[in-house]
């Protein structure tokens, strides 16, 4: 299946996309080849495969959360950029209730 140039220009403009005449020739092209692609799979048998969302095993990667007591003062603070002793400083962002 090929698509035209009209397609193209009509895509770009719903995308609202400004594509130079090369860019419209260049897409045209690669549309056309990737639409041939998917021509293709038509011909593959999938009547034994189920419905998938993904081809891959999804696994959580993360740890189960642990409630643990709270960490030191002290190693809490060591990496602050900004200290008044005992307490993590920040930066003003509001002038006002100065």
């Amino acid at each position: 299946m090929a698509i035209t140039r009209a397609d193209v220009e009509h895509v770009a403009h719903l995308a609202r996309l400004h594509l130079t005449d090369e860019e419209l020739d260049r897409m045209q092209t690669q549309l056309s080849r990737i639409l041939e692609a998917i021509e293709t799979l038509r011909d593959v048998d999938t009547s034994h495969v189920g419905p998938t969302a993904s081809v891959i095993q999804l696994e959580n990667v993360m740890r189960d959360d642990v409630a643990t007591g709270p960490m030191p003062r002290d190693v809490t603070l060591a990496n602050a950029p900004l200290r008044d002793d005992p307490f993590l400083r920040v930066p003003t962002v509001l002038e006002e209730g100065r």
